[in-house]
């Protein structure tokens, strides 16, 4: 008579080990940051109450901006105002991204021509980024007073840091396989730039440029509003003039357009990439 052994028995499963918890260093860091945040509150006075308490008195300006005046979109001031935007922001992309990609291949290690000029056009672009687009703006409204030419001057330098920043480092991160070809075959530094580098970040640079044109229609707003031209000085104008309704017209109009040619920008640089 044959017996069957017992099935073998499986061995427990391994208990998982515990999850440690957070270290001193993270409850520590956490600690200053909560602290620094009560401090900063504390000493801007900060506090949510007019939140509450000044919202039942604008209830009539609130109403005013859920009614917009419709009618006023099709004026003359207003379509001239949005053809001046889209004027200022195609002019500051043209103009802009074709000094920032010279700016961008003499901040590039791969294409500069010696250390020092690489050295100064790096130092050069972080002055141009560290300004912000409104300051620029009310820069250039001093300069050559409020209008069209402040405002694609601001956006113009504008333009200058984000295209060199973003197109230098595609430019070092290039294939030197073709610079040395180029190289050996007695080319110079122009020589170089234009055949080896360019065709290599071409396409990334096309991209940048669209981005940028991106940026400087919501940009060109911002800048209006601060003297230079454009739908954002009309929104400044009304705001002065309490025409809430008019305005609130201007900002559904506003999100359609920039939605509209964000979305057109946003296809091309699918195709190009």
């Amino acid at each position: 008579m044959s017996t069957t052994d017992p099935p073998p028995v499986p061995a427990p499963a391994p208990e998982r080990p515990s999850k440690p918890g957070p270290s001193p260093g993270v409850i520590g860091a956490l600690v200053v940051v909560v602290a620094i945040t009560i401090w900063a509150g504390r000493e801007i006075d900060f506090t949510l109450t007019p939140l509450f308490t000044d919202a039942l008195r604008g209830r009539e300006v609130v109403a005013e901006f859920l009614d917009p005046d419709w009618a006023f979109l099709v004026r003359p001031i207003v379509i001239e105002s949005w053809l001046t935007t889209i004027f200022i922001a195609i002019l500051a992309t043209v103009v802009g991204c074709v000094i920032g990609l010279g700016m961008a291949l003499l901040a590039s290690k791969t294409s500069a021509p010696n250390r020092a000029t690489y050295q100064i056009a790096k130092a050069a672009l972080s002055v141009l980024r560290s300004l912000p687009d409104v300051a620029l703006g009310s820069l250039f409204a001093a300069i050559v007073l409020p209008g069209a030419l402040a405002g694609i001057l601001a956006l113009i330098v504008f333009n200058i840091g984000v295209i060199a920043k973003l197109t230098g480092e595609t430019a070092d991160a290039v294939d030197h396989g073709p610079i040395e070809a180029v190289e050996a075959g007695g080319g110079n530094r122009i020589q170089r730039a234009r055949w080896a580098i360019y065709p290599q970040i071409a396409p990334n640079y096309l991209s940048y440029c669209f981005y940028v044109f991106e940026l400087n229609l919501r940009a060109s707003v911002v800048i209006g509003i601060v003297g230079g031209g454009g739908i954002g000085a009309l929104i400044s104008t009304l705001l002065a003039q309490f025409q809430h309704g008019r305005l609130g017209a201007i900002i559904v109009s506003l999100f359609v357009v920039v939605f509209i040619l964000d979305q057109a920008s946003r296809a091309v640089r699918r195709r190009l990439t």
